[in-house]
């Protein structure tokens, strides 16, 4: 069985918080989901994570279920089991990778486990039971026959072929006994029907399985194959050839070893994609675990595999040189991937949208989910958390950024998954320029190995979209976006840019509008924007939108001053097409319907 990933809770009212939070005790990673219209207080952001209330708003249970599924993520939904089945039906006609989806009374009294049977759904059902003090409703025959899923071996185990052993346990249920080949500890208590002379066997081994029906066949990761530094464009075939070489499955190989200096080697990653293992790379004759800087090996190809493996393995491993420049090793039980040597370091740099869970993007999500490390402004790492024990994270000052950025690759070049975190888009007046100055600045000989770092960054809503989106499109048209703060430019520059702006009759969005050390730089930039537009064009005014208190207001520039606008206010001034209009529906405060748009078209 496959590590999962942290389960969602999903709950509809209040009603399942107090059982939510119970599970949440028993899978500290997962996050409880709730429906927005009952956890969210009109006009206000989504309550914030605690005792009475959740940790993450959706909208609509179908949708929200469908994509959590999807996504392959574990779902425990506090609600009826056929609301569940009718949510995810439209995905089972095309069956794959099933992620465990149960369904669990409000009140805890009952644990359903739907689907997922090869994904560990019923292990899922046993520990919220227990954690309940209730039995779980498993149907599985199997698993009532024999206690376990013998279709579902522990992690670091993969079975040879699902439809041989779906036939295999039918012909256990129908009567046939079974021998047991090889270490498998999980099946020691299991009621099997069991004879040593019996025709079928369960053989857990690394060697391929020969297609032999009489057989289930359990493969132990216990193979890693390390490669020379090199071309390594056809690298997975060459692993496939290896394995093949000794009469060893694909499925038995745990990872792939290389020598660090190739850790930036994108093919040797994309080979271990395809080959579904970990990528680990190592020092022959240095401390594995070690994060020494990246040095050349000046042994010959055709050694420096053996001894990689050698110092990355324990030394009972049976190590085989093949050529070229290839040696693979096979323990005796599986292998641990993160013991080996380290992994490739990740950066990868985050937006978490203007403040609201529900408007952080799922990639952003995913990386926070994957990371060892997260590093930010505080007030943003706290606003990314809540996080797992085994989580570091390294909140600073904000006006750090080079630092910071400067740490996450140190930090990323040991082998570790960072994150850092920016508000809004990491793009937009954040940290991604900052994280990509020092990397385009470091010297070669000071840090050679940030380069090797697999950087990515990933978008997030900004403060002007989330406002813009609140308001209607007052950026639907040509705009730019420009900070006022005068900290990293000349004022001069900036009052150059907001008057070829006005001139130029595009929308602008000012970040950083006004602080305690400059009241008077947002009056001065309406002052030169005055001087080519109208009295009446539309200004919109956002503040903290996606957060607790959140407001927006629309004025006019002959009307904007200062005084209407603090550090965390959007200010988005239109062009001279801007529209403003009402509606008959109602806003959250009972007056008509306000929208602002600037049409596609100019004249």
């Amino acid at each position: 069985m496959a590590r999962l990933m942290p389960p969602a809770i999903v709950i509809l009212g209040s009603g399942a918080l107090a059982t939510a939070r119970r599970l949440q005790r028993c899978y500290p990673d997962a996050r409880v989901h709730g429906l927005r219209s009952r956890f969210e207080v009109p006009g206000e952001a989504h309550v914030e994570a605690g005792a009475d209330g959740v940790d993450i708003v959706y909208d609509e249970l179908s949708a929200y279920l469908r994509e959590l599924y999807a996504s392959g993520t574990p779902i425990i939904a506090l609600c009826a089991a056929g609301i569940v089945i009718r949510c995810v039906a439209p995905l089972l006609a095309n069956k794959g990778a099933e992620p465990p989806v149960l369904a669990v009374a409000e009140d805890g009294s009952a644990v359903v486990p739907l689907l997922g049977g090869l994904a560990g759904v019923n292990v899922m059902a046993r520990e919220i039971a227990q954690a309940l003090d209730v039995p779980p409703a498993i149907t599985t025959s199997g698993e009532l026959r024999f206690g376990t899923c013998v279709l579902n071996p522990p992690h670091g185990y993969a079975l040879a072929s699902i439809e041989q052993g779906k036939r295999f346990v039918s012909d256990l249920l129908a009567g046939e006994s079974t021998r047991i080949e090889g270490a498998a500890h999980w099946l020691d208590d299991a009621q099997l029907p069991r004879s040593g002379t019996a025709r079928r066997a369960i053989r857990v081994t690394p060697l391929a399985w020969d297609g032999n029906a009489d057989e289930l066949v359990i493969h132990p990761r216990s193979v890693a194959v390390a490669l020379a530094d090199g071309d390594h464009e056809n690298a997975a075939q060459r692993v496939r050839d290896a394995l093949a070489t000794r009469g060893l499955s694909p499925l038995a190989l745990a990872a792939i070893v290389a020598p660090i200096s190739c850790s930036g080697d994108a093919t040797l990653a994309h080979a271990a994609d395809a080959l579904g293992v970990a990528l680990r790379f190592a020092e022959a004759g240095v401390d594995a675990g070690a994060s020494a800087p990246p040095v050349g090996d000046a042994r010959p190809a055709s050694s420096l595999p053996r001894a990689l493996l050698e110092a990355a393995l324990p030394a009972q491993c049976e190590i085989v040189d093949l050529s070229p420049g290839i040696a693979l090793a096979v323990a005796a039980t599986p292998i641990d991937p993160d013991t080996i040597g380290r992994a490739r370091g990740r950066l990868t740099v985050i937006g978490l949208g203007p403040g609201s869970a529900d408007l952080m993007v799922p990639a952003a999500r995913q990386a926070l989910a994957q990371a060892t490390d997260i590093l930010g402004y505080a007030t943003y790492v706290e606003m990314a958390g809540p996080f797992r024990a085994d989580q570091r994270v390294h909140p600073t000052d904000n006006r750090e950024e080079m630092q910071r950025a400067r740490h996450a690759f140190e930090l990323a070049s040991g082998g570790r998954r960072v994150v850092m975190v920016s508000s809004g888009d990491p793009g937009v007046f954040a940290m991604a320029s900052a994280v990509l100055e020092a990397l385009d600045t470091s010297s070669t000989s000071d840090a050679p190995h940030w380069a090797d770092v697999e950087l990515q960054i990933v978008p997030g809503v900004s403060a002007a979209m989330a406002t813009a989106a609140q308001a209607g499109a007052p950026l639907g048209h040509d705009f730019c976006m420009l900070s006022l703060s005068d900290n990293l430019k000349p004022w001069a520059v900036i009052e150059a840019r907001v008057a070829l702006a006005a001139q130029a009759d595009l929308v602008m969005a000012f970040y950083n509008p006004v602080s305690r050390a400059r009241p008077w730089q947002l009056d001065k930039a309406l002052d030169i924007v005055r001087e080519s537009r109208a009295p009446e064009t539309t200004v919109v005014l956002g503040r903290d939108i996606g957060r607790p208190g959140a407001s927006l207001v629309s004025t006019t520039l002959g009307k904007l001053s200062s005084a209407d606008v603090d550090m965390r206010t959007m200010v988005i001034i239109g062009s001279s097409t801007t529209r403003v209009f009402s509606t008959r529906s109602q806003s959250a405060d009972g007056a008509p319907r306000e929208w602002v748009y600037t049409p596609r078209w100019y004249r």
